[in-house]
């Protein structure tokens, strides 16, 4: 394999009904620029409302987040798994995985990756098939990567992995609607099946993690957030494989996704962010107050329930092709004791020992009702101390 660095990749929004041409990425001397397309500029769409303006000539980054690349298009990019995967396989070719860019990486991204933005050159190499996926033999194969084992599947995994984001091995697959048929996924979904993903444990995770998270969408969708559909995929042994359909594609169609980590440029990695912030950034790019409501219900789940693991990836929002906005169905919800017992986003500028008080003021600074915040705060909580109860016993 020659490595041939990538220093210009254009940029597109593909809805899945038309693909417009956003604009360019170039790199030089280690600075990455940006520049919108003129025709792009006529479209009134705000890909990144609040860090890349609508306006010709060249932008750049903070050089200090992202690698230098804008926060929009640092969503596209696989983190944890995906790139562990990549990396791993640039070094199979005798490379160093620091050669890379982040635009080397947006084009090994191509087409592939979440919402609805896509990269070219589009160095991605699919090998799709409708053969029937072994889920258990993936799940071996992952805890053989994660070992430094299994060179030889690794192209087979990065197909699969789809440029999702995460630390947990995972693959993206299309599955029949009677849940009974996993093959390959990919935006040509054959009629009568839908795009899902499904992750695998890490050699560190409790056994019955997929049972967890499982059970965690359960209780997270009754005490009313909006859930996508879940599914616990019996395995042989063990408790089986969670899955979740995905929300960034919608009957054939592509959804614009942003991440509250690139939208208000808050690394994950460094807990700074607050649900102050989240509920004031709904506000304004939505401008629905039930979405605000929405988010708010979240933060009080991820309370309540001990989701500590709340940084700022786990939080996205969707733009449809006429430049509407709304936060995206709650995702990666199960018990997580964070660092050191402390929430990765903050309530009120309070970590940990968060109280009743402190969730009812954060709804109130949020520019809810106070009527509004009561009965969310006590919906979510009679669902989660029952469901919490049965967890235990």
């Amino acid at each position: 394999m020659k490595y041939i660095p990538v220093n210009l990749v254009h940029v597109f929004l593909d809805f899945g009904t038309s693909k417009q041409k956003v604009g360019r990425l170039a790199l030089k001397n280690r600075i990455i620029y940006f520049e919108y397309d003129p025709d792009f500029l006529q479209s009134g769409l705000l890909i990144s409302p609040f860090q890349l303006p609508l306006k010709s000539g060249v932008h750049t980054a903070d050089r200090s987040l992202f690698e230098g690349l804008h926060g929009v298009f640092n969503d596209s990019l696989p983190d944890g798994w995906g790139r562990l995967l990549l990396d791993r396989q640039i070094r199979k070719y005798g490379l160093e995985p620091g050669v890379l860019s982040p635009l080397d990486r947006l084009a090994h991204v191509g087409n592939s990756g979440m919402g609805a933005l896509t990269y070219e050159p589009d160095h991605t190499e699919t090998d799709h098939t409708d053969d029937a996926l072994d889920l258990d033999k993936i799940a071996r194969e992952s805890l053989q990567v994660l070992e430094g084992e299994a060179d030889e599947v690794l192209e087979e995994l990065i197909n699969l992995n789809g440029s999702s984001a995460g630390a947990r091995p995972k693959v993206v697959v299309n599955i029949s609607e009677d849940m009974k048929h996993i093959i390959h996924g990919s935006d040509n979904v054959p009629e009568g099946y839908s795009q899902w993903m499904i992750k695998f444990p890490m050699s560190g995770d409790p056994k019955n993690i997929a049972e967890m998270e499982y059970k965690y969408s359960q209780m997270a969708r009754d005490a009313g957030l909006e859930m996508m559909p879940t599914y616990l995929f019996p395995a042989k042994k063990g408790a089986g494989y969670f899955g979740v359909k995905r929300f960034d594609r919608i009957d054939g169609k592509r959804l614009h996704m942003h991440t509250a980590c690139g939208l208000l440029n808050a690394d994950f990695r460094v807990p700074s962010m607050d649900y102050l912030d989240l509920l004031r950034a709904t506000q304004i790019l939505t401008k629905d107050i039930r979405e605000v409501e929405k988010m708010f219900r979240l933060a009080v789940f991820n309370v309540l329930a001990h989701n500590q693991d709340d940084h700022s990836k786990n939080f996205s929002f969707l733009m449809d092709e006429t430049g509407q906005w709304k936060a995206s169905p709650a995702y990666d919800l199960t018990y997580s004791s964070g660092v050191a017992g402390e929430h990765s986003t903050m309530v009120m500028g309070k970590g940990k020992n968060i109280t009743q008080e402190d969730v009812i003021a954060l709804g109130e600074a949020g520019g809810l009702k106070k009527v509004t915040v009561e009965t969310i705060y006590k919906q979510v909580k009679g669902i989660v101390r029952i469901r919490v109860f049965e967890l235990k016993n």
